[in-house]
């Protein structure tokens, strides 16, 4: 079983989700996607396993969100993916990958469905 998290250090839920993980007897990959963000490859696999449309996966209060101009209701997938790409702080997290399934950890407890 291979299992990824996404992973913010300084995100409170995303230290619960890899205590979760942790506890599960499992050590994930852990990628700090602030320091080494997800491609949009990456970025549009990740939407397709969690079955999400970028603008779910997005956190639009952050203030990138709208300085970025990603706030434009125009914009098409692989525009908000690229925003996401140059944007990182705007993904939600953390996101967990066990195999061919995803969660978002909000709550933490979200992860568990995919063990």
């Amino acid at each position: 079983m291979k299992v990824t998290i996404y992973h913010n250090p300084r995100c409170s839920k995303s230290r619960q989700t890899l205590e979760l993980i942790r506890d599960k007897g499992v050590e994930p990959e852990i990628i700090e996607y602030l320091k080494s963000p997800p491609n949009a490859a990456d970025l549009n696999n990740i939407l397709n396993t969690l079955n999400m449309q970028p603008r779910e996966l997005i956190r639009k209060q952050e203030t990138e969100y709208k300085l970025a101009g990603l706030d434009d209701p125009n914009l098409d997938r692989a525009a908000l993916i690229q925003g996401m790409v140059e944007n990182p702080k705007i993904i939600e997290r953390p996101i967990v990958l066990v195999d061919e399934k995803a969660a978002l950890g909000r709550p933490p407890e979200n992860v568990l469905e995919i063990f």
